[in-house]
């Protein structure tokens, strides 16, 4: 039986988000007879984040839909659940934290789910307070409040929230302007033939979409671009990506992680540097089993969830669970776009389907292994592709390639 376990080890859980908030449950739900002290720095107990720019933008979603469980759920199964606790320092040699309002906190076991937060751009008027992130429940009704027809609202920044929510303004009848540094939507994280695609969906729906263009700052009434024109807006929604929200583990001297978009560095047991510390969800650098074991820091729901099982099965002296292959969504207007895999060692890709029709795919692979998909409107491809991702298998890329052979044809490498 792990020490944990026998010794009724008290585990506090920093963050009470998807991930913060799983891990406690599923302690529960695995036997763990503990104290449980679950820490969040929001008002609200945990609660799902991918809807914030869909549907709650649209209003087809309440708080009580949001929630991952009901409040009474936590004091149920005795989880010491705290709102506004915004944690500020970890003494490792004492195991405690000190929260904002002076309250220490002791631990025997500290997880550490603190999210990411909001990339900032180094450019005039970045911390006007009438800038709008879309990170936290709180954003996200700011921005409901600004949306509906006859309003204006620039969108700075070419990835899946900001496009979502451009989707979701523009189907409450508000004019959109998308703002881009890259040469096109999507350049980060998307193929080209997906970038292309999101492109003309937008633009057919009636968002302008302007690619190349830097910020040069952020004024009353809009987005003043280098070349000196101004996006004219009465709200303005900066989304360009997101870091990792590591400076507590980095003040308490874990390892982390220096060179890309941070993260703390764990194991596949979302261990960190110190035994006694856990991390899990968008904030930590973890290895992708199926992908090599290449440390990648994922920003995902089923990441969260993984991980947090990963911790759970640790603490109760459980069977890891099986890797996942990562997978990724987003619904724009009536597309649903999901994505398995990572394309890390890709050499070619190939389109099945016809962007045209709204439903195709794009394979990203290394030889003839499937590395990646980006299914649109497309169940069977990423279905089907995710497990061949999984298996390692090698595929016919040209009946891959080919809308008569049947993905099960292709998986079972049979043309028939």
């Amino acid at each position: 039986m792990n020490l944990y376990l026998v010794s009724m080890a008290k585990v506090l859980i920093i963050g009470a988000g998807h991930a913060g908030g799983t891990a406690a449950a599923l302690l529960r739900q695995y036997g763990f007879a503990g104290e449980i002290v679950l820490a969040g720095a929001e008002p609200s107990p945990p609660y799902q984040r991918p809807p914030l720019s869909k549907a709650w933008l649209k209003g087809e979603a309440d708080l009580e839909g949001l929630l991952l469980r009901p409040l009474s759920f936590y004091a149920e199964q005795a989880i010491d659940f705290r709102s506004d606790s915004l944690a500020t320092t970890i003494d490792r040699t004492a195991r405690t934290v000190t929260f904002a309002d002076g309250r220490v906190e002791a631990w025997d076991v500290l997880v550490l789910a603190t999210g990411s937060r909001a990339r900032k751009l180094p450019v005039a008027g970045a911390d006007r307070p009438d800038l709008i992130e879309l990170r936290t429940l709180e954003d996200a009704e700011r921005l409901k409040g600004q949306l509906g027809p006859g309003r204006r609202l620039a969108v700075v920044g070419g990835g899946y929230v900001g496009l979502e929510a451009a989707a979701s303004a523009t189907a409450l009848g508000t004019t959109v302007v998308v703002v881009e540094r890259m040469d096109r939507v999507l350049a980060r994280v998307a193929s080209p033939e997906l970038s292309a695609f999101f492109t003309t969906l937008h633009e057919g729906h009636g968002v302008s979409i302007r690619l190349s263009a830097e910020v040069a700052g952020f004024e009353q009434h809009g987005v003043r671009l280098s070349d000196g024109s101004l996006i004219e807006a009465d709200a303005t929604l900066v989304g360009v990506g997101a870091v990792a929200d590591d400076q507590l583990a980095r003040d308490a001297g874990l390892d982390c992680d220096s060179e890309h978009s941070g993260g703390i560095l764990v194991d596949g047991f979302a261990r960190s540097s110190d035994p006694a510390i856990f991390a899990i969800g968008d904030v930590t650098r973890h290895p992708v089993p199926v992908h090599g074991g290449i440390m990648h820091r994922l920003e995902s729901v089923p990441n969260a969830l993984e991980q947090a099982r990963q911790f759970a099965c640790a603490i109760t002296d459980r069977a890891p669970p099986a890797p996942e292959v990562p997978w990724f969504w987003s619904d724009q207007y009536d597309v649903k776009l999901q994505i398995a895999g990572l394309p890390f060692g890709a050499d070619r890709r190939i389109l099945r389907g016809s962007p045209a029709d709204h439903s195709f795919a794009v394979f990203h692979l290394n030889g003839d292994t499937i590395v990646s998909v980006e299914a649109v409107n497309a169940g069977p491809e990423f279905m089907m592709g995710r497990q061949l991702i999984g298996r390692g298998t090698s595929v016919d890329p040209t009946a891959l390639a080919d809308l008569s052979v049947s993905m099960k044809a292709v998986a079972a490498g049979s043309t028939s």
